[in-house]
């Protein structure tokens, strides 16, 4: 049985609904994953500052704003944190570019992170 044009719009109609709500739940979906991408990354890594510097541990938060802004922001630090994110541009083009199409840096911002606990634990040893 033929379906009238009517018929055909309603159909069209209902899909483009389903689309549409599809294309909410994926959004959302992205948003939740990047919420908990973050939060993992903030776990990580103020886990590794108090690993360092477990003396940060009973600090207030604006004991611990200070103590970040006059030891971590600093001219120094911008010039090694400035040279880390070189780096990662540098290597993004060669992870492929499957990954950077889809705005996956994950890989290049481990290495970073593991060449920079690399250098943090070398400077506790040094120092």
């Amino acid at each position: 049985m033929a379906k009238t044009k009517i018929e055909k719009i309603a159909s069209i109609e209902e899909e483009i609904k389903q689309l549409e709500n599809k294309k909410k739940r994926l959004i959302q979906e992205q948003k939740e994953q990047e919420r908990k991408d973050r939060t993992n990354r903030l776990c990580k890594r103020m886990g590794f500052i108090e690993k360092l510097l477990p003396d940060t541990i009973p600090l207030t938060g604006e004991q611990f704003k200070t103590f970040v802004e006059q030891t971590i922001a600093t001219e120094h630090s911008r010039r090694i944190l400035d040279g880390l994110t070189a780096q990662n541009a540098a290597t993004a083009p060669a992870q492929g570019e499957g990954t950077a199409g889809r705005g996956n840096t994950q890989p290049a911002a481990k290495t970073a992170q593991t060449e920079q606990e690399a250098g943090a634990d070398g400077g506790a040893a040094q120092g």
